[in-house]
């Protein structure tokens, strides 16, 4: 055991038919520390988690806690009590119940029948914690940052030495990954160790202080923060040298119209109940732009007003340069616009479908139910987007709900694809996915763009709007302040722009 650590993992191997996914994985978290484990999907970073925590049995390789020998863990309740805890992305809390009956249900203690003494136990922790929330308030009342704190708070409370976060902070906006990240820093200093999993670069550099990378069910190395830059630690998550992912648009020519023609969609005056000020918008044939600010600064509200997905209140649109009313997503969706909503697992994926299913949906709707397609056009259609974007399914008709994010989101821009639109608006695409699957998705909205579609892309990381978009509308306050092209497409410019004045 190493000075210092809490817990060791040795030589780790776990197998499923036909899949080697954990390949002698060595793994250590020092006492006190915040540790991200990193790795694209597939990387065996979720199969490592569900070894240590009792959810999968180990093939081989040991494990020890705080150097007192090996020990066996055979469920998340026998890694809880040995002081393993795990909050997910997906809080498993339940909404109808209070905070503190949260808190401690499912506890022996039988402090659980003394509710006196449960709402006084529960307002400490939530205290000490800096928790905005009460006792006795209902739980779907709060936040998903309140809820998600609430998590970490029962997690750590039963006497918790390592504290896994599965990507915690993927739905969370900007100040919420901050009071997040004080929770999670307060606990570092009281000697928790935590393993932090997560997508977003940004979030690694602010908190951890080591990072392990996995790749393909290995281990590629653990490194101290201040030794591994960015674009070395994206050459090693992928396995091949970059040049920081910088230049993606050279593998694509830009479309050039023909003079003369209208844009395919602009906006006058365009306003919706959501808030947002009157704007004015448009779109060129083969152009890629994008709306950037701050987490609601008006955004996703523009596209949403565009799409129809919220009730347009004023202003005019014209398609091609004929005027059109678009009032619902249906009127979208006749007039050639494809939405890929911010939330996938929401306003998206439909989770008990097949991916096959899901892929048609949109495409079926246009058409109308009673025109159903066949079963055989179905796998025909279902196979050619899976082949066409790269989508790991075991089969058309598996689950969505069980394949990746990164899957689930690429077999949603494969059902708007289907539909042959001529304006695509893509809202967070690459949000909660790993890196790799990130640079496929910029790079299929650069070719797209290539062949004369026009993209709407936003994202809530800087770097990725200025690689793939040509022009960048700025917003503040559910106002657009700037417009941004050519040389003034860059991230202080950006910057600058949505903390300066109006346009």
């Amino acid at each position: 055991m190493k000075d210092g650590s809490v817990l060791e993992m040795r030589n780790i191997h776990k197998s499923f038919p036909g899949v080697k996914a954990l390949q002698g994985v060595d793994f250590t978290l020092r006492k006190g520390e915040i540790h991200a484990l990193m790795g694209e999907n597939g990387a065996g970073k979720s199969t490592l988690i569900k070894v240590l925590t009792g959810v999968y049995g180990k093939d081989e390789g040991e494990v020890s806690l705080e150097g007192k020998g090996a020990i066996s863990i055979h469920s998340p309740q026998e890694a809880q009590k040995v002081g393993i805890s795990t909050v997910f992305q997906e809080i498993s809390l339940c909404p109808n119940l209070s905070v503190a009956e949260n808190m401690f249900i499912g506890r022996t203690d039988g402090m659980y029948q003394n509710w006196k003494k449960v709402n006084s136990e529960t307002e400490k922790i939530l205290k000490s914690m800096d928790i905005p929330a009460t006792a006795t308030q209902q739980l779907g009342s709060c936040s998903v940052a309140v809820q998600q704190m609430i998590a970490i708070a029962r997690a750590v409370d039963t006497n918790c030495k390592v504290l896994v976060l599965d990507e915690p902070t993927s739905s969370l906006d900007e100040q919420e990954v901050e009071k997040l990240f004080k929770v999670m820093r307060d606990l570092r200093a009281k000697g928790v160790g935590i393993v932090f999993v997560t997508h977003f670069l940004d979030q690694v550099y602010a908190v951890c202080d080591r990072i392990t990378v996995m790749r393909d069910g290995q281990l590629v190395g653990e490194y101290e923060i201040k030794d591994l830059p960015r674009p070395m630690l994206v050459s090693k998550m992928l396995g091949k040298e970059m040049d920081d992912m910088s230049d993606i648009h050279g593998e694509f020519q830009t479309y050039k119209p023909e003079k003369g023609v209208a844009p395919v969609f602009e906006a006058k005056g365009l306003v919706s109940d959501a808030g947002i000020k009157p704007f004015d918008f448009h779109i060129n044939k083969g152009e890629v732009n994008g709306f950037t600010g701050l987490l609601g600064s008006g955004r996703s509200e523009c596209v949403r007003a565009i799409f129809g997905a919220d009730r347009v209140t004023g202003g005019k649109i014209k398609v091609k340069g004929k005027e059109a009313k678009i009032s619902k997503p249906i009127d979208a969706m006749k007039n050639g616009i494809a939405y890929l909503p911010e939330e996938r697992k929401v306003d998206g994926i439909i989770g008990d479908l097949s991916v096959r299913e899901n892929i048609i949906l949109a495409q079926q709707v246009l058409r109308g139910f009673f025109k159903p397609f066949s079963k055989a056009k179905q796998y025909e259609i279902a196979d050619e987007y899976i082949k066409l974007l790269s989508i790991k399914t075991a089969s058309a008709d598996t689950p969505i709900k069980s394949l990746s994010g990164g899957n689930q989101q690429k077999a949603i821009v494969a059902r708007w694809l289907f539909t042959h639109p001529d304006y695509l608006i893509l809202d967070e695409p690459t949000r909660g996915i790993d890196v790799g699957t990130k640079v496929d998705i910029q790079k299929l909205v650069l070719k797209l763009a290539s062949e004369g579609m026009s993209v709407t892309f936003i994202s809530s990381e800087l770097d990725e709007m200025l690689r793939t978009c040509s022009r960048l509308v700025v917003m503040r306050d559910r106002k657009m302040v700037g417009e941004l092209s050519g040389e003034d497409l860059n991230q202080n410019k950006v910057m600058s722009t949505i903390a300066g004045g109006d346009k």
